[in-house]
């Protein structure tokens, strides 16, 4: 087991020459600590076991030494690498081209869902050497027969503890028995349980393990601070915090893709180059945004935690988390798009008082409480502005060769209408600040009084809500015996045809959907499961084109085939062609007077 780095410089590993002169183009002298030690065992051919968190250095750790054991004359695949998100898939994709510059006639593939599949088959003729995908649209291209595994060479598990957690290991353990058993495997994840662990046991071969220690490297690099909202409206606040703050480029993080783009908009209206990233936004779209924000059109992103998993640019000073996250994981990655190969970062977090108990759990996992931001004043806001007013009047006067034409014209009002220059100058200054005031100020908060006076009438409306509450006429009573409960409030309850017997488990649902509908898995709602289909709960207002896609989506062998909510949601026996039968049509009606045989009754079915 490794918990030290053995070498300190990229020259001691033994890399090829092609490889250290496109280090030398990208400026990396010094690999990271898990760089350095995973780095000696893969070139040898060892299968490794590494624990590291995000941005630590993890994709290079693997790729310099698989690209430096490469056979470039070879047309099938030899290396496989799976990743938990089609960004995370494309960002590791570029990282192999990045490092393989040098490289003559390299090749390597992103596959991922939701892109046209005759694009990735396209992709698969020009023999690329590695590729880079996510489980389930490789289980697809695997059992299609387009995609041959059988000459690969290495397969490297990255983030594996994020597919346990979208429900991708059973996806991850089928692909894993496709592969020669001769070849190397690498498994990377943030943390280790038991179903990783699992794994490890039993398809790693006599692994090293490598273990790095990421409190410190959190708390080096990132400085973390949470403002404890209260007495202002979280947009009024985050404005003074844009005012205030120096940043280059920042992430701010919401829970909702509606979010992402109201708050966008609301940004740009402030004078703030800011753009959304989410699930809906097209991929080719998103890449656009993504490099408008490394080439420095863009300054903010406001994005969803799905769409900007695995974004690494190197602009990103902060990353605010305007909506709190749900889980402990989600705010690991979300502030590691900052701070990342040693730079300094920021990470403030936006948390209400009913959100102390996610806090609480927050400061557990990075090692200790976490610093309490005191939000900028109308007076500091004010001292910025000015501060920078102040700098804008200087570059005019050091970058200016011709004043004298504006001092005539000056001096020019001052005769004509006898006002002291001073008072010239305080008009243009009123003029240059256009709609945003150098003197911010305090807006009147209301008082603790009618604060409270608000609070029980919302607490007085909310009790006569429950107890008498608006009967619901479209709800029909089950068909079964039993009593499911029906889907909570902005959910709406779906059927899919794929059940108990086509072998599905709620983890292939919910990681299926996450991964191609780009919900969180937070989001995705009660599952349940009998013989034949199962009903999820998902977020009203789907979009009709990922509604669509998720029709085609492949779980267990069987195509989701997900429908529209009627005024009956209880389970309804498919047709048979959706079980994955012969696609014959249903029979047509008997004649009067033939008794129909009875069919049994799925009444009871299992528990999911």
């Amino acid at each position: 087991m490794s918990s030290e780095p053995a070498v300190s410089r990229f020259d001691e590993l033994g890399l090829p020459d092609r490889l250290m002169q496109a280090l030398q183009d990208v400026g990396y002298e010094t690999p990271s600590p898990i760089q350095a030690m995973t780095i000696p065992h893969l070139l040898k051919g060892r299968d490794l076991l590494g624990q590291a968190q995000t941005g630590t250095g993890k994709t290079a750790a693997f790729a310099l030494p698989v690209l430096a054991r490469l056979d470039l004359k070879e047309k099938a695949p030899q290396v496989l690498v799976l990743a938990p998100t089609r960004e995370l898939a494309i960002q590791v994709a570029e990282a192999f081209q990045r490092y393989a510059v040098h490289l003559d006639g390299f090749h390597v593939l992103p596959i991922y869902g939701g892109q046209d599949y005759r694009t990735q088959l396209r992709g698969l003729q020009r023999s690329p050497q590695v590729i880079v995908g996510t489980p389930g649209r490789l289980m697809d291209l695997v059992k299609r027969g387009s995609l041959k595994l059988g000459e690969l060479r290495c397969l490297v598990l990255d983030e594996a503890d994020e597919m346990l957690r979208m429900g991708f290991i059973d996806d991850v353990e089928w692909i894993l028995k496709q592969t020669p058993e001769a070849r190397q495997l690498a498994l990377f994840s943030a943390t280790m349980p038991e179903a990783i662990k699992r794994i490890s046991r039993n398809y790693l071969s006599d692994p090293a393990e490598v273990i790095i220690e990421v409190k410190q490297t959190t708390a080096e690099t990132i400085r973390q601070r949470v403002w404890m909202v209260s007495g202002l409206h979280k947009l009024d606040a985050l404005t003074r915090i844009l005012e205030v703050e120096e940043f280059d480029g920042m992430i701010i993080f919401v829970r909702t893709r509606i979010a992402t783009n109201e708050l966008a908009e609301k940004l740009n209206a402030r004078g703030y180059a800011a753009a959304p990233l989410n699930g809906d936004i097209a991929q080719a779209q998103r890449e656009k945004t993504v490099e408008s924000l490394k080439k420095g059109r863009l300054d903010i992103l406001v994005a969803t935690d799905v769409a900007a998993r695995g974004l690494d640019v190197e602009r990103i000073s902060h990353v605010l988390n305007y909506d709190i996250p749900y889980d402990v994981e989600a705010y690991v990655h979300r502030i590691g798009r900052t701070g990342r190969a040693g730079r300094q970062g920021d990470a403030i977090l936006f948390a209400a008082n009913r959100e102390r108990r996610l806090l609480r759990a927050i400061e557990k996992s990075t090692g200790g409480a976490i610093e309490k931001m005191e939000l900028p004043t109308a007076e500091d806001v004010a001292d910025t502005r000015i501060k920078r007013f102040k700098a804008r009047i200087s570059e005019t006067l050091a970058s200016t060769d011709d004043l004298d034409r504006f001092r005539a014209l000056v001096e020019q009002y001052q005769h004509e209408y006898g006002v002291p220059v001073i008072e010239v100058a305080a008009a243009l200054v009123a003029m240059a600040q256009d709609k945003q005031p150098l003197f911010a100020r305090e807006k009147p908060r209301k008082s603790p009084e009618r604060r409270a006076e608000e609070r029980d009438k919302r607490r007085e409306k909310a009790r006569q809500k429950e107890a008498n509450p608006v009967p619901d006429s479209s709800r029909r009573p089950a068909r079964d015996q039993r009593d499911v409960p029906a889907p909570d409030k902005g959910m709406v309850r779906y059927r899919i045809e794929v059940g108990y017997s086509h072998g599905v488990k709620p983890g292939n649902i919910v990681g299926a959907i996450a991964n191609e509908a780009e919900i969180d898995a937070e989001y995705i709602g009660r599952i349940e499961i009998y013989d034949d289909h199962a009903t999820v709960d998902m977020p009203d207002g789907m979009p009709k084109e990922i509604f669509r896609h998720l029709k085609g989506v492949w779980v267990s062998g069987q195509r989701l085939q997900i429908s529209k909510p009627g005024d009956d949601t209880s389970p309804r026996r498919p047709a048979a062609s959706r079980a994955g039968s012969s696609g014959k049509p249903r029979s047509k009606k008997k004649p009067a007077g033939v008794a129909k045989k009875k069919k049994p009754q799925n009444k009871s079915p299992g528990k999911p």
